[in-house]
């Protein structure tokens, strides 16, 4: 775990409260007050895990900028005056590959401090590892990292394919930034010396890809991953958050299934796919913006997917990837629930987007016979989507206000926008922040996060019946689970 607070006891603090789920503690002396730096050899001592001593500089990603003097000097403050005891002692020792001081070399191999000798690039990725890794080690006993900001998902794909037989000796390598994450949960397969994490509490480091210890141990259960681990995954873009895995791995766990589901981050479906064939994937969860992109990918469709035109689960057969719609599914169960009722024939409802989601909802609307439209900003899709059928459609503008108005028995909002957000209902976050609730309407938000979106606090105040889209991401998941392992989630008679 990467420490960043401004005084040792503060980072001591957090290596207690998180004890249970790290291995190893990262002092990062460069996040320290100047008279904190001074006491770094202290630290070992003060909590009873081995500890990493890292001063990094701000071309590498770090926050030191006293000169490499200085950094030298405070080098030598932590490494000196070694302990009888190695436990007091720094455990291992940070320089990068372009720093090269004999004598502190010398004393860290004297007192049997393992150094990591790193390499960081902060805007591409680093190719050629095997050799690279070679050169890094000028004595034979360093242990190599190696950490690089990916400009494409094809560059983690590439890592994983070098690192894949990389075994003859002890080395450390992750790709960042949310590209990267993958790489970070999936050490094991980069067969990788660690992987670095970061406590909630602390945000002194720039966006690089860390994972929260709690999160990494209990919802992807890092530790019980190993070479006979299925693979499944969760890709859209930016997917900034998502519950998939929450409820996939705690699925596999509950079912006693050696399996894990990981986010996969990338706008080109086809590199999606790339890497997911590359690290073994079975089955992946798609979800926005490649739910209609992806099918162009697929060698088979099951019916209901063919006849929505999305795809949202997709599974690794001998023929290559079958697609399947648990969209429908899921909204359906969750849709029947909030209403109480699965008759709508005299209905009229309002489906706001014209997306994937949007797709699977229409389809689940035509068959509880409602009378629907379609609003979408790009009216061309609402026609499109509509006319498949025989809805009517609008623009979605003020000026269609009226058109709502007349269709708004129910409102099925299934656009993006609210996802995420935390100020109160405007233009950016409301799709249909120029109609007027008047209370009689029910409105079903497909976003789960936050759970109340600014347009389900406008309807909610004007006394609506408001859902949002949580029940509908576990019904689909249960639905995906069943695809992708052939059990049923919901089954509690696990063995």
């Amino acid at each position: 775990m990467t420490l960043t607070a401004d005084t040792l006891e503060e980072d001591a603090a957090l290596v207690r409260k998180y004890n249970q789920y790290i291995d190893i503690a990262e002092l990062r002396v460069d996040f320290l007050t100047e008279d904190e730096q001074l006491y770094v050899r202290r630290f070992p001592s003060m909590v009873n895990i081995p500890c990493v001593l890292t001063i990094r500089r701000k071309i590498d990603g770090g926050i030191f900028t006293s000169g490499e003097i200085s950094r030298t000097m405070l080098f030598g403050r932590g490494l000196a005056f070694a302990a009888q005891n190695p436990a007091r002692n720094f455990a291992y020792v940070d320089f990068e590959d372009d720093f090269h001081v004999p004598s502190l070399q010398d004393a860290a191999l004297a007192f049997g401090i393992k150094i990591i000798r790193s390499c960081h690039d902060m805007e591409k990725p680093v190719t050629n590892l095997r050799a690279r890794c070679d050169e890094m080690r000028k004595t034979g006993y360093e242990i190599p990292k190696i950490a690089f900001m990916p400009s494409t998902l094809a560059d983690v794909t590439n890592l994983f394919k070098e690192a894949e037989n990389m075994t003859e000796y002890e080395h450390i390598f992750c790709a960042m930034g949310p590209m990267g994450q993958i790489s970070r949960i999936l050490s094991y397969k980069l067969n990788s010396y660690f992987t670095y994490v970061s406590p909630e509490e602390m945000n002194g480091i720039p966006a690089v890809g860390h994972l929260d210890p709690v999160t990494l141990n209990t919802v992807y259960n890092f530790r019980d991953l190993n070479s006979h681990t299925a693979l499944y995954g969760i890709t859209g873009w930016p997917l900034v958050k998502t519950s998939n895995p929450e409820i996939h791995n705690a699925g596999y766990k509950e079912h006693n299934l050696n399996a894990v589901m990981v986010p996969v981050r990338s706008p080109s479906i086809t590199e999606v796919l790339d890497l997911a064939r590359q690290i073994g994937m079975k089955g992946l969860a798609v979800t926005v913006p490649h739910k209609e992109t992806v099918l162009e990918e697929l060698a088979e469709l099951d019916l209901e997917a063919g006849e929505i035109g999305a795809s949202n689960t997709i599974i690794r057969k001998n023929s290559g990837w079958a697609g399947y719609n648990t969209d429908a599914y899921g909204f359906r169960r969750a849709f029947i629930e909030f209403l109480g009722t699965d008759k709508l024939r005299h209905r009229k409802v309002a489906i706001i987007g014209a997306g994937g989601a949007a797709k699977a909802i229409a389809y689940v609307i035509k068959q509880l016979g409602a009378h629907a439209c379609v609003f979408n900003r790009t009216i061309a899709h609402a026609k499109t989507l509509a006319e498949r059928y025989g809805f009517a459609y609008s623009s979605l503008d003020s000026e269609a206000a009226d058109k709502l108005e007349h269709y708004s028995d129910i409102i099925i909002q299934t656009t993006t926008k609210g996802m995420n957000a935390s100020t109160s209902s405007n233009e950016d976050n409301d799709p249909i922040y120029f109609y007027h609730f008047n209370g009689t309407e029910k409105l079903f938000d497909i976003i789960y996060v936050p759970e109340i979106t600014p347009v389900m606090m406008r309807a909610a105040e004007a006394g609506c019946k408001v859902c949002n889209g949580m029940k509908m991401l576990k019904y689909q998941g249960y639905k995906q689970f069943k695809i992708f392992t052939g059990v049923d989630y919901e089954n509690s008679d696990a063995e």
